[in-house]
């Protein structure tokens, strides 16, 4: 197995060994860094140096519950065993911190079962099953705004899959279930005791306090069907 180190989210470089390179060029290494692909977040991109050679990573993604680093075509590719160094693009990874915290506040202000969701730098987007558009978008906003403001700590939570079996609420998203087969979930937590807003499972990367989320606007709302509406939302630079 590879050791996630993205776990800490502000992790920035690291070092690993080759395990593997498949068919492909995908890089396989025994500590991770680098995101994959999943939950509606992009896998994340930088730069892979060793002695005598370094490969820009094009992107993350999963395989056989590893991540595996897709480099730029073209790019050398290091030897088996090769030890490493890890450079994640830092800017796009904590711009997708930032929108992944706010969707997470976004299911809370309005509390509905989600359909689906993407991020990207700078703007993110949940579909609802909400049969009827949202009254007032600017209350909503202001919501929003109001927990960011409040400066939250965000953290972590793990139960075991049978504590999740027995509150099936905590999952949120309709067409998308947390990973099992490890014996463990991981919950993101937003908020402390009595302050606690958001309790929902979740592998992505995140920021430490909603206050690094910044200003938050809302955007469009589109009709996706009879039930589902997707709501954009978008955060300052």
């Amino acid at each position: 197995m590879t050791d996630v180190l993205y776990r800490d989210a502000y992790l920035r470089e690291a070092t690993g060994r080759v395990d593997s390179v498949n068919e492909r060029g995908g890089i396989v290494l025994d500590a991770s860094v680098f995101y994959p692909t999943g939950g509606g977040q992009p896998g994340d991109c930088g730069l892979l140096r060793w002695e005598g050679g370094q490969a820009r990573i094009a992107t993350t993604v999963k395989d056989a519950g590893r991540p595996v680093l897709v480099p730029e075509e073209g790019a050398t590719l290091p030897a088996l065993g090769t030890e490493v160094r890890q450079v994640l693009d830092w800017d796009r990874r904590y711009a997708h911190m930032r929108v992944h915290t706010a969707l997470h506040l976004l299911s809370v202000v309005i509390p509905l079962p989600v359909t689906g969701g993407s991020i990207s730098a700078g703007r993110g987007r949940l579909d609802f099953d909400m049969p009827e558009p949202p009254d007032d978008r600017e209350a909503l906003t202001d919501e929003l705004n109001t927990i960011v403001a409040r400066n939250l700590e965000v953290g972590e939570v793990w139960i075991t899959e049978q504590d999740l079996d027995a509150s099936p609420g905590l999952v949120k998203t309709m067409s998308v279930q947390p990973p099992r087969g490890t014996g463990r979930i991981r919950l993101v937590r937003i908020g402390i005791g009595d302050g606690q807003v958001d309790l929902q499972p979740c592998g992505g990367t995140h920021v430490a306090m909603t206050g690094e989320i910044g200003q938050i606007r809302l955007g469009k709302i589109e009709k996706k069907g009879a039930r589902n509406r997707r709501v954009y939302l978008h955060l300052d630079p």
